[in-house]
């Protein structure tokens, strides 16, 4: 454990009861400055001039609302893992792996998400996320929090068949090699004064889905064992985190153009996830179905958090106090109120296309969360 949950939340100390995922809606400005950057019309320095812009504007929104942890949006990628993954040396994207996301209108949304492809040797050759988070430090008052992708993200989409037999014949030496790669980067972030760190996992969450079960076995991947090895990967990535650097993972089942690629509870994860993940705090998908039951938190051991993603960024339309209120009520009959928390259920711009909703609704939407966790937990 990294952070203590239960202590009284402060200004600069999750845990929060009031929590986002991490992206948000990209104004226009900013797409349009990213296409200029790709075809050339602007150079990165303009291209960041803009991002600086639009992340001051972001953060104050966040602390317009009451937010505590404050993230830059997401605003300077395109997508949540592969702006971060390709900066390590060693990885490249080829392609994707065709992925039938659904939605709640019943229109299938086909989309290959980028496949990361294992060529040469994992290293950290640079800082990734220091610059950006001491821009982001310097414009809130409040909590930076910083949000990378899993270490899993590197395994489970491609399994074996990704991951060059010429660099890696021994699998240990990979694992090990992703293992120093984080290490080095939650070091450089820690040393620049992070201390929120959230890690982004579709892996455990795809693991929870049948039809992505037997996927994994077609990769030649065991989905049984996954959970438990994907939880050793995750801790030696943050072995080296200090002891005050509070560690959050958020679980998505897929998050593009308000479709979702996997479905199904927790139950197949959740003993291990809560038990032998080393991290302080769960930000879960709870927004419909989709994502089962609350049964799976029964597994959730003494001084960890669960965050609830009760409210969905996928429609537009707006949850009410009382439901969300009632299933509250209901997830704490499977484990401690003053260990749970509230959230919108997912980003509401996993990648730079956005979810099909209005910067209105995004807003009235990080109101209720507010507004509810504020009635059941007190303001953070």
């Amino acid at each position: 454990m990294h952070g203590p949950v239960g202590a009284k939340s402060t200004m600069t100390k999750p845990p929060f009861h009031a929590e986002h995922v991490g992206s948000f809606l990209r104004p226009a400005k900013l797409i349009e400055a990213r296409n200029a950057k790709a075809e050339g019309k602007i150079d990165a320095a303009a291209l960041r001039a803009v991002e600086d812009e639009a992340i001051r504007d972001v953060v104050a929104f966040q602390e317009g609302v009451g937010l505590k942890a404050i993230s830059d949006g997401e605003f300077r990628r395109t997508f949540f893992h592969t702006d971060f993954l390709l900066q390590l040396d060693g990885i490249e994207e080829q392609g994707g792996m065709e992925v039938q996301f659904h939605n709640a209108i019943g229109k299938d949304v086909h989309f290959a998400p980028p496949k990361m492809v294992v060529t040469g040797k994992i290293a950290h050759a640079k800082p990734i996320q220091r610059a950006d988070y001491e821009f982001l430090a310097s414009v809130t008052s409040e909590t930076p929090k910083v949000t990378i992708p899993s270490p899993t993200m590197l395994h489970f989409r491609a399994g074996r068949e990704g991951i060059s037999e010429a660099v890696y014949p021994d699998m240990k030496d990979f694992f090990d090699d992703v293992a120093a790669a984080y290490q080095e980067e939650v070091a450089d972030l820690a040393a620049a004064g992070c201390r929120y760190l959230q890690l982004d996992d579709t892996n455990l969450a795809y693991l929870c889905d049948d039809k992505q079960r037997e996927n994994a076995r077609k990769r030649g991947l065991d989905p049984d064992d996954l959970p438990r090895h994907y939880a050793k990967m995750i801790n030696d990535a943050l072995a080296t985190a200090p002891a005050d650097m509070f560690t959050a993972m958020h679980l998505c089942r897929g998050n593009f153009r308000s479709s979702w690629a996997a479905e199904g509870g927790y139950e197949p994860v959740a003993e291990i996830m809560f038990n032998e993940v080393d991290i302080d705090s769960f930000l879960l998908e709870y927004d419909d179905a989709r994502s089962g039951d609350f049964a799976p938190l029964r597994f959730l051991p003494k001084g960890k958090q669960v965050v609830l993603g009760l409210v969905t960024t996928k429609l537009g339309t707006l949850e009410t106090r009382d439901e969300i209120l009632r299933r509250i009520e209901e997830a704490a009959k499977f484990a401690p109120l003053d260990q749970l928390a509230l959230s919108p259920q997912c980003g509401f711009a996993s990648t730079v296309h956005g979810n099909d909703i209005a910067f209105d609704q995004q807003k009235a939407k990080m109101e209720l969360v507010m507004e509810v966790a504020a009635e059941v937990w007190g303001k953070d």
